[in-house]
């Protein structure tokens, strides 16, 4: 509940505590404010009894945490064997190394060595480090005012 609060503004509550309350009622309002603290959790927690029983057995997994967005979608994405399996058909390091390859234009299987030189650098595919011829000059783009 207060993972949050440092030493800091620990130590600044205590003083502004004794500074408003005074060093004589502060043990009374600090068993005040446990009991109230006490009084609600056992409220909640009947609470939270009485809607499992209303809900019945089929709801016997129910948790109230659940309810949390973030803890409901972790729970689907890691409790979802569906999902698992399709997660694990998806291997992206593979299709990232092939593709990797094929930029640098690495073979991933082995060419026939029996096809001969000119069968082999066709089973590569296109040399894509090689860049293309510059276009002429006197070539240009056309252009059509009434387009833009």
């Amino acid at each position: 509940m207060f993972n949050d609060i440092g030493a800091l503004e620990l130590v600044t509550i205590v003083v502004l505590a004794i500074l408003v309350f005074g060093p004589d009622k502060l043990p009374k309002v600090i068993q005040d404010v446990t009991g109230v603290i006490r009084k609600i959790r056992a409220f909640s927690d009947s609470a939270k009894q009485d809607i499992r029983s209303e809900l019945g057995p089929e709801f016997k997994d129910f948790e109230f945490e659940d309810l949390n967005p973030k803890t409901f979608i972790r729970k689907q994405l890691t409790e979802n064997e569906d999902l698992a399996e399709i997660r694990s058909t998806f291997d992206l390091r593979k299709e990232l190394n092939d593709v990797t390859d094929a930029v640098n234009s690495r073979d991933t299987a082995p060419a026939p060595a029996a096809a001969g030189t000119s069968a082999a650098s066709a089973a590569t595919g296109p040399d894509l480090l090689k860049k293309p011829a510059a276009p002429a000059v006197d070539q240009r783009t056309p252009y059509d005012a009434d387009a833009t």
